[in-house]
């Protein structure tokens, strides 16, 4: 990353605003290394603006910045084949879940902004931007709408509509114990190949996403995951219950004790809304995971 020099008053003005631009770039992107790339694309566009027509730097430089990051997160939506920065990975939090769930288990996420990165990650790149914007940087829906080339209602309303996503995903069921029992019924249910119960525990509209070697790859739907997970019932045979940032989860282990996959759950309202897997090993061997039993 080029350095701005500390004698230049635009360039001290944009490193007053870099740490804010990185926390809208990371929440928008999920990664680290997306969101300085980010940065570093809005300055360099910085410098080669005629900063004399620039009567708001701040706003100048969030609508930039969020250009940019809604043009990646639209360039991954239309090449779903391409491999996401795995920037997110080295960010889960996997524990052993051995003992009982307390009652109440909002202390066991390690954060809550790796929890909603996981939220953030289903919704489409223009509710992405005008919830990231809006909610979280209080950035006027004027100018989210400028951004997304929309008009101040129709910001609005993707805001509105990602809001209810976010508090949908986000909606505890119940008790921790009762989720983890939401995911042990899954588990037994993809072993025992029973179709009709994996359906029972799966929200309509539940997303898959699976992290391989060759890319992440999206199932939408209660149908195709409770298919996908009939057919791979082998994976949930040998393993262990563990939590990922706080939320339930499985890891599973070949024989020879290398790790297979971990998968992590979303549970609201008692269906399973969202499932993530990852299965690449080198992505699995960078996560810190607890021994196999």
């Amino acid at each position: 990353m080029s350095d701005t020099s500390a004698t230049d008053p635009m360039a001290e003005a944009f490193e007053a605003e870099r740490d804010r631009l990185r926390a809208i770039a990371h929440r928008m992107l999920g990664s680290h290394a997306d969101a300085e790339d980010a940065v570093q694309e809005t300055w360099l566009r910085l410098s080669r603006q005629d900063t004399a027509g620039i009567r708001n730097l701040a706003a100048w430089l969030t609508t930039v910045v969020g250009r940019i990051s809604l043009d990646v997160l639209r360039s991954r939506q239309a090449r779903p084949e391409a491999p996401y920065d795995d920037g997110l990975l080295p960010e889960l939090v996997v524990t052993a879940d051995d003992g009982p769930v307390p009652e109440d288990d909002a202390v066991l996420a390690d954060s809550v902004g790796l929890a909603l990165l996981v939220v953030l990650d289903s919704l489409g790149p223009d509710e992405r931007l005008a919830f990231v914007l809006h909610d979280l940087f209080a950035v006027p829906f004027g100018e989210i709408g400028r951004i997304l080339g929309k008009s101040t209602a129709a910001a609005k309303m993707l805001a509105s509509r990602a809001r209810r996503k976010v508090q949908g995903a986000e909606r505890p069921a119940g008790t921790g114990r009762e989720r983890r029992e939401v995911v042990q019924a899954f588990l037994a249910a993809a072993r025992d190949g029973d179709f009709e119960g994996l359906l029972r525990v799966l929200d309509p509209e539940v997303r898959l996403t699976v992290d391989t070697p060759s890319g992440p790859v999206v199932v939408l739907g209660a149908t195709k995951v409770a298919t996908g997970a009939r057919l791979s019932a082998s994976a949930a045979a040998q393993g262990r219950a563990v939590r990922v940032n706080g939320r339930p989860g499985y890891v599973s282990w070949s024989e020879d004790g290398a790790p297979l996959s971990l998968l992590a759950f979303t549970v609201a309202d008692g269906r399973i809304t969202n499932i993530r897997i990852v299965n690449d090993p080198a992505k699995l061997a960078r996560l810190n995971l607890p021994a196999p039993v």
